[in-house]
């Protein structure tokens, strides 16, 4: 008889396993057996440890979201004021997201899942929620919700682009953003 091997991290490798197999073949191309492979586990392990393909999809998809969500924190809660949060957002984008194909087209799967699916739209909302948090430490909601806006563009527009980002435009547009509005004395008058 033969005897059942104590893996305690199968698991979440069969999770790490699927997010590096969606990064490799996009959703479309993923299967439990190609999962498996990658994690080096029996194919019989797929169905141990998830119902289906949906649920192991949505708990990579949650652990690759609270990976970037935790980025935003650490980025924004290391900053004391808002020249520096400015800087933070820039980094996010130009260090953080735009340096990794893999977490761009992570990125992009998850959308078009969330597209489609509203169990996969609850984790990007949850995801946008986490990062507006994070920039609520250093500017107002209504400007948190551009400078999200901003961050998610340049993703789209990164994974679409065949020239690199220029960081000073994207300076440029957070300090717009995130410029004061202009008081009523400034506006021009009508005549």
């Amino acid at each position: 008889m033969a005897t059942r091997r104590f893996d305690p991290d199968r698991r979440d490798r069969i999770i790490d396993a699927a997010l590096e197999v969606i990064a490799a073949r996009g959703v479309a191309g993923t299967s439990h057996r190609k999962i498996a492979d990658q994690a080096g586990v029996p194919l019989g392990s797929m169905t141990y440890h998830f119902t289906n393909m949906d649920q192991l999809l949505g708990e990579a998809f949650r652990r690759f979201a609270d990976t970037i969500a935790d980025g935003f924190e650490v980025r924004l809660g290391s900053v004391a004021n808002a020249d520096a949060a400015r800087q933070a957002v820039a980094d996010l984008i130009h260090v953080d997201l735009l340096d990794s194909q893999r977490d761009l087209v992570l990125t992009l799967e998850l959308y078009t899942l969330a597209a489609r699916e509203p169990v996969f739209r609850q984790i990007t909302r949850d995801w946008m929620s986490r990062s507006r948090h994070a920039l609520e430490r250093h500017f107002d909601p209504a400007t948190s919700r551009m400078l999200d806006a901003l961050i998610e563009g340049h993703f789209i527009h990164a994974a679409l682009d065949t020239e690199p980002h220029d960081r000073s435009i994207t300076v440029d547009a957070v300090n717009r953003i995130t410029a004061a509005p202009p008081s009523p004395n400034d506006r021009p008058r009508k005549f």
